[in-house]
């Protein structure tokens, strides 16, 4: 990892994005108009500050004209991978050789970033085929490490906890709203978790820290059971890079040799250390779909203070909302986030999802369809709710089959606990 000055992180992003630029002149369809219409101050950079010049790319910019951003020849795709389409329609990324080599090296480098060596053997517990990236660059990321991989997949308690006791991983890889059904199975079927080889959880897909950077209430739920070390990741398809947590904790970092990294403010300009803004990013090395300036969306708090275990790359906070997802309920403004880390908190909330729908007046309305357990359980989530957030959202008491007929769906990659109708 380019974990040097500061100073030599900058000459290194001033080269290596002025190369993506002329790259994106020469091969991309899409950029040679964007890079055109920008005018002339959008030609090069002279420092990185100049990055400022050049456009944003927007998520709605790749669904529309997705075939131009491809900058080879279809001949050299080895892969093809799709966005989840949270937000809408999903998005094609074309993998090259280059691409796929790359791809196990930003792994790589997350394993190394949690503490992994090619001595810890992985068990996937997410899906490797359906177009997912994910579950393919942690494969690959196993593969470069020189470590071993069980590809179990998604669901199938039985098999997870045969495959731990039979092959002995050090680390799983999961959504972590799975791990309570893991420890729920081993409980009732006499196996005890902190006897098992596992030491560490990857975790994809979902916050287990707060915005202080404080477990939050389901990390909370795991641990408490689970005498395991938890590691936040943050990625997407678009950006084929990942940061990942260190042992220490404090923030997911960066790989600076594989990403140029903004968060920036609604004004446009970057936020200071702890503060939060959108994160802006453009991958560096990629050569089938590469993108300038991706803004993902997603809001997170900015550290590029010294980590406590040592590195001196910026991190970035768990994910605090997405722009498109903000709502307004009843004059408050939130972002679901919040609502669904103060769900998995309550002890009477056994499953639930939350939709997001526009009410007969054009007003953001928030339905929560949750299993509950308990006296007087409805009152006490409401109350909860109500003096947290401010809000009470409307609450409809549902059966486990309906709520995991939302949650799960044969053709998505994760489960969804957010469902956005608006």
């Amino acid at each position: 990892m380019l974990d040097t000055s500061q100073l030599a992180r900058e000459n290194f992003w001033l080269k290596a994005l002025n190369e993506h630029l002329a790259y994106l002149r020469k091969n991309s369809w899409y950029y040679k108009d964007q890079l055109v219409w920008a005018g002339p101050e959008a030609s090069e950079l002279e420092e990185l500050s100049d990055i400022e010049n050049f456009p944003f790319t927007e998520k709605d910019d790749i669904a529309s004209r997705n075939e131009d951003f491809l900058c080879v020849p279809k001949q050299e795709v080895r892969d093809i991978v799709t966005t989840s389409g949270t937000l809408g329609h999903s998005v094609a990324c074309y993998l090259t050789e280059k691409d796929l080599k790359r791809l196990g090296v930003n792994e790589a480098g997350s394993y190394r970033l949690a503490g992994c060596t090619k001595d810890d053997t992985f068990q996937l517990l997410t899906t490797i085929d359906k177009r997912f990236m994910a579950g393919l660059a942690y494969f690959l990321g196993s593969n470069e490490l020189g470590a071993r991989m069980i590809r179990s997949g998604p669901g199938a308690l039985q098999l997870q906890w045969e495959s731990i006791a039979r092959f002995e991983p050090t680390v799983l890889i999961a959504v972590p709203s799975f791990i309570p059904k893991l420890i729920d199975y081993a409980r009732n079927n006499g196996i005890d978790p902190n006897k098992s080889s596992v030491k560490k959880i990857i975790c994809i897909g979902e916050a287990i820290r707060d915005a202080d950077l404080e477990p939050n209430f389901l990390a909370k739920r795991i641990t408490e059971q689970w005498n395991v070390q938890l590691f936040s990741t943050y990625a997407s398809t678009e950006m084929a890079t990942a940061f990942t947590e260190c042992e220490a904790g404090k923030g997911a970092h960066l790989q600076p040799e594989l990403m140029f990294l903004e968060v920036l403010d609604e004004d446009g300009n970057q936020v200071k250390n702890g503060e939060s803004g959108e994160v802006v990013v453009t991958p560096l090395g990629v050569e089938g779909t590469p993108v300038l300036r991706f803004r993902t969306g997603d809001i997170c708090h900015y550290y590029d203070e010294p980590c406590s275990c040592g590195r001196t790359t910026p991190r970035l906070g768990p994910v605090v909302g997405r722009k498109q997802q903000m709502v307004k309920l009843k004059g408050t403004s939130l972002y679901p986030n919040a609502i669904i880390d103060e769900l998995n908190a309550m002890k009477e909330v056994v499953n639930f999802v939350v939709e997001l729908h526009t009410d007969d007046l054009g007003l953001d309305e928030v339905v929560i369809k949750a299993l509950l357990k308990g006296e007087n359980a409805q009152t006490s989530v409401l109350e909860r709710l109500g003096g947290k957030l401010r809000v009470k959202p409307r609450l409809i008491l549902s059966t486990n089959d309906d709520i995991n007929s939302l949650k799960f769906n044969e053709n998505e990659r994760k489960p969804k606990i957010l469902i956005d109708r608006r």
